[in-house]
């Protein structure tokens, strides 16, 4: 078997997480606010991520040496998954993964201030592409402009901050100390804003099997993309990302009767092809 089709099926199992997340998170909606989503998922999160680490003996990397970088990484990662819990219960599903594939191009807008890396021309004219494609996805106005559409887009900014300062850590920091401070202050996190009130729902028998696959859904995507960057270059690997469009569009007609709504498709292309140059660009830079 090809290495282009192992890192296909590995980015299937991402795409296929991805969907069954927004899924869950909607079916989640009616008895929870997102600060409890969060809360659950990352408890059980932490869970598997310790599990593990004491399995195969990491949990000796885990240090906090970095613990501002890991503190402020998640603040950003925890804001943007909040707006995108919030978004899929209030817009169409393709429309929110449509907005969050701006997250690579707002990294190349922030990554000249925040990792002093240069802005050439091609990044520039993807990251134009982008807001283009934003444009075209949203088509903002008076009537249809909603929080749910401002949520998406603004969770796609917070994604890429938390790519930004992912990368930070990746220089002196192992991946499991990554998913150990992401899954502990997410918990601490969800913990403060679902308890600000006094009154945190309790899972019900119910709600629990999609609570647990909210979780699974959110290691595994991760875990299927980090294997899948391994095994192939990222111009294989990113294409194969945006197949969550077409399919968590047809899983809403189905689930949800939602109308399949063709400019989500133009826009998407866009940003799409926005993404899919710099990546080609770079790639060629590296080779």
């Amino acid at each position: 078997m090809s290495t282009t089709l192992v890192a296909a099926l590995w980015m299937l199992g991402a795409v296929s997480s991805f969907t069954a997340m927004a899924i869950a998170g909607r079916e989640l909606s009616a008895g929870f606010d997102t600060f409890e989503i969060m809360m659950y998922r990352s408890a059980f999160g932490l869970l598997v991520v310790m599990t593990l680490a004491f399995a195969t003996g990491s949990h000796r990397q885990i240090t906090t040496v970095a613990l501002r970088t890991h503190f402020i990484r998640n603040i950003f990662h925890f804001t943007g998954q909040n707006l995108w819990f919030y978004a899929v219960t209030m817009i169409p599903l393709a429309q929110v993964f449509a907005l969050e594939f701006t997250s690579p191009l707002w990294v190349i807008v922030l990554s000249p201030f925040l990792l002093g890396e240069r802005l050439t021309r091609i990044r520039a004219l993807a990251a134009i592409m982008g807001f283009v494609g934003i444009l075209i996805v949203a088509r903002p106005d008076m009537a249809g402009m909603n929080s749910g559409i401002a949520a998406a887009a603004t969770c796609a900014i917070f994604f890429a901050l938390t790519y930004v300062f992912t990368k930070r850590l990746t220089r002196t920091e192992t991946i499991t100390a990554i998913m150990f401070y992401l899954t502990f202050f997410q918990l601490v996190f969800g913990v403060i804003t679902a308890g600000y009130d006094g009154d945190i729902a309790l899972p019900t028998l119910i709600a629990l099997p999609w609570l647990a696959l909210v979780a699974c859904c959110g290691l595994l995507a991760h875990f299927c993309i980090t294997k899948a960057l391994t095994i192939a270059p990222a111009t294989v690997v990113a294409p194969i990302d945006f197949a969550r469009l077409p399919i968590v569009a047809v899983a809403a007609m189905l689930l949800y009767n939602e109308v399949i709504d063709i400019w989500v498709f133009v826009g998407a292309v866009i940003i799409f092809a926005g993404n899919y140059l710099n990546i080609w660009v770079e790639t060629r830079k590296s080779a």
